[in-house]
């Protein structure tokens, strides 16, 4: 049994796990997907621990040799758990037990037996990995349909102040949400540099405990580092050539141009053949690392129909990443920087690192991402919503500011062009909750609650 210490936070996706246990009573297994480091691995022996008389973890990332001798013989299920059960010296009870396969994209043999485990229905099984769809891992195995699928992100706002003590203050925010009415000044300046702290920090959980134990966000800064040369680690398994690094590393910069997409050829260069970039963003887009907002070429309430795959922005998964990676060419984060985010005093303008907290707290609330520019009157510029949400019939349109600007032409360009799929309109910026005519101005750290 996996005896290391890691400390568990409380994750929303628990009751997900709880609803599966009951629901389904052991005819699917449960896979967990997301970005490394994000948890998964944690969250599932919590829940192992709880929820079950007794559990084993298999750890294909460091699994010795006689587990993988045993993995051979798999067929073979009665020898199978006898071996698994003298490794793990560990009894294992039928209906009352849980085998956790941890890492299991490096076990591709036991992901496809889990069709044959699941229908023995002796025991509850769930699987946890990143890089699930990457070729070489899902390469001649036939993929179970017998897995109930589920995406774990990393803390989201909510999670991160349950994990500060501060759960009942997030409810509070949500009151005030649905109470549309301001808070004041002088509370708005609290709220929002408790959020810049997530916002520097992130909602990695190795990163949010180095926070509760150090209090010092140059240590946090350290393990955000370490976590994101793993990641390069990893995208140069699949991908020897670099590329995809490059793309990966170039993610701040490319906001930072306030381009309507991302230019690829810039970054990796021009030549680089359609369908070999096609799939190098398919395997970015598989790790779950990075977060693709695509261009609706025709924004209606149908926005995957109008996706248009060749213009597209990218956004770190974790915007505590986001932050260390954008001053990545400094040996550390100087704490100073830090302070000056925290009290938004760093000159440079930070409208894309408020771009990718928007697009990381979207997504963890379970929405595709979809932006649209089009040209201005003169043809000189162009018009852009950072962001498009379907409700109903309805579209939500949702610009990003970084200050407290008001000013939101591009919204109004865009509910005059489209007036009859526009719902609500938001302009997400710093300052308090009020209204300007149709448009909602929303504090940043309300985007939960769309």
């Amino acid at each position: 049994m996996n005896n290391s210490k890691r400390t568990y936070f409380k994750r929303k996706i628990y009751q997900k796990m709880l609803d599966w246990k009951r629901d389904k009573d052991g005819s699917t297994a449960l896979l967990i997907k997301g970005a490394r480091r994000v948890g998964k691995s944690t969250v599932a022996e919590e829940f192992a621990k709880n929820e079950y008389d007794s559990y084993v973890v298999i750890n294909f990332d460091n699994a010795r040799q006689e587990v993988w001798d045993a993995v051979k013989n798999i067929a073979d299920i009665d020898d199978f758990f006898i071996r698994i059960q003298l490794l793990y010296n560990v009894t294992l009870t039928p209906r009352r037990s849980v085998v956790i396969f941890d890492e299991i994209q490096k076990a591709p043999l036991v992901r496809q037996a889990i069709k044959y485990l699941v229908q023995d229905h002796r025991y509850d099984y769930i699987e946890t990995g990143s890089l699930l769809s990457i070729k070489k891992n899902v390469k001649n195995i036939t993929i179970p349909s017998e897995e109930t699928r589920m995406t774990m992100y990393p803390m989201d706002y909510e999670e991160f102040k349950g994990a500060l003590g501060e759960g009942s203050a997030f409810q509070l925010l949500r009151d005030a949400f649905y109470r549309k009415k301001p808070l004041g000044d002088s509370v708005n300046r609290k709220l929002l540099r408790d959020f810049r702290l997530y916002m520097m920090v992130g909602g990695m959980p190795q990163a949010v405990e180095s926070y509760l134990n150090t209090k010092n966000l140059s240590m946090v800064d350290q393990v955000k580092r370490e976590i994101i040369e793993l990641y390069a680690d990893d995208f140069r398994k699949i991908d020897p050539t670099g590329k995809i690094t490059r793309l990966f590393r170039a993610i701040p910069s490319e906001l930072s141009r306030n381009a309507k997409r991302y230019l690829s050829g810039a970054v990796i260069g021009a030549q680089t053949d359609d369908n070999h970039l096609d799939e190098l963003l398919e395997d970015m887009e598989d790790s779950l690392c990075v977060n693709f907002a695509y261009h609706a070429d025709n924004p209606s309430v149908g926005l995957p129909l109008h996706k248009n795959k060749d213009a597209y922005k990218m956004y770190m998964g974790d915007t505590g990443l986001f932050v260390t990676l954008a001053f990545l060419d400094k040996e550390a984060t100087d704490n100073i920087i830090y302070q000056k985010l925290l009290s938004d005093k760093l000159s440079a303008d930070l409208g894309y690192v408020y771009e990718n907290i928007v697009a990381q707290m979207l997504k963890a609330s379970g929405n595709e991402l979809f932006y649209h520019t089009w040209k201005t009157p003169s043809g000189k510029h162009n018009y852009e919503i950072d962001f498009l949400l379907s409700r109903g019939n309805k579209l939500y349109p949702i610009e990003v500011k970084s200050s407290g600007y008001k000013a939101h032409a591009s919204l109004d360009a865009f509910c005059q062009k489209y007036s009859a799929e526009v719902g609500e309109r938001y302009l997400v910026y710093t300052k308090d909750y009020r209204k300007d005519g149709s448009t909602t101005l929303l504090p940043v750290y309300m985007v939960p609650f769309l």
